[in-house]
């Protein structure tokens, strides 16, 4: 394991396959530095997949959703990690990240190749791929 920073990452360019994260992309700091590093570091035809969380459509599961981040995650994080700051930064986020068609122009933005958003989980997350 290695700490670092997305938008500086440690390793030559083209030096991987594949790239993977899993809900981190909406905690970068710069968006599109952060993806143009992992960028830099796939070889050609590497392939970045990222899984993160979305916002749902259906009514129903949008209302408990919406409940469940902006009052049950909370209250959860205050009585369990006596920090309601860090549950409440995760609702945040959510709410900030561009996410489906707009992170996918993103991609298309910065180069990648065949850039897609497949939804899953009844729309709370959403599996994203790209090709350098």
């Amino acid at each position: 394991m290695l700490k670092g920073d997305s938008e500086t990452i440690i390793f030559g360019s083209g030096s991987f396959d594949a790239v993977t994260v899993a809900f981190g992309v909406r905690n970068f700091q710069d968006l599109e530095l952060g993806l143009s590093e992992i960028k830099r570091v796939l070889k050609p035809g590497g392939k970045l997949i990222v899984l993160e969380c979305t916002k749902p459509k259906l009514p129903v599961i949008k209302n408990f959703y919406n409940l469940y981040l902006n009052v049950i995650a909370p209250w959860i994080g205050r009585v369990i990690s006596k920090n309601k700051n860090a549950y409440q930064y995760l609702n945040e986020s959510v709410q900030k990240f561009p996410e489906g068609n707009d992170f996918v122009q993103i991609l298309n933005k910065l180069g990648y190749k065949n850039a897609s958003c497949k939804t899953l989980s009844l729309g709370i997350s959403s599996i994203y791929s790209g090709e350098k």
